[in-house]
Formats: C-alpha cells, sequence, structure tokens
C-alpha cells in the first residue's frame, strides 16, 4: 500500500535540496496538488537562481555573485518557513514571475 504524503510535506521535502525538490516532484505527479506545485515552482526557482549566483561568482563579478548567493539562501529560508506555516507566499515578484515560467511543473 502506497503511503500519501500531505501537500505540506512535499512542499517541504521540495526545499531540502535540489534532491529533495524532485523527490517533491515525482511524489506530486501521481496527486498533483497546488499548494506542493507552488512550492516546488518556487524551489526550482530558487535553484535556478543559485546556479546563476555561483556562475556570477566564479566567472564574472565574485562580490556580485556572493550578495546574490547570500540573497538566495535568506529567500530559500524565507519560503521555506513559509511552507511550514502552510502559505502560499514567496519572494515578492519573483515567486509570481516563478509561477509564470515554470507551467511545465503543474
Amino acid at each position: 500500500m502506497k503511503e500519501e504524503f500531505s501537500p505540506r510535506s512535499k512542499a517541504i521535502i521540495g526545499y531540502i535540496t535540489f534532491v529533495g525538490m524532485f523527490i517533491a516532484m515525482s511524489m506530486n505527479s501521481e496527486n498533483n496538488d497546488e499548494f506542493a506545485t507552488w512550492h516546488i515552482k518556487n524551489m526550482f526557482g530558487l535553484f535556478l537562481l543559485w546556479i546563476i549566483s555561483v556562475v556570477t561568482q566564479y566567472y564574472i563579478l565574485g562580490l556580485v555573485g556572493e550578495i546574490l548567493w547570500y540573497l538566495i539562501i535568506i529567500f530559500w529560508f524565507f519560503s521555506l518557513a513559509m511552507a511550514i506555516l502552510r502559505k502560499k507566499r514567496g519572494i515578492p515578484i519573483l515567486s509570481k514571475k516563478f509561477q509564470e515560467w515554470f507551467t511545465f511543473l503543474d
């Protein structure tokens, strides 16, 4: 018998490293939940921003990449807290854009 996870659990798992994001995507694929999908899209956007910050830090301008990296950590903690509190709030402007851009994760 398969064990069902709550939408909140899927959202929280999605924020546990990028591997957790892929696990949450697979857990959410069978029984798609709007709350979990919202947070998975948000984490996917944060993951892409993290890649951009690393590339910026090492290949373009170190200080800018480092500042972006610290901002992403703050955004990640805030987004994880919102998932724990069962809220669909995220990073101002960016989370809304993530929901528009990453429709393939629905």
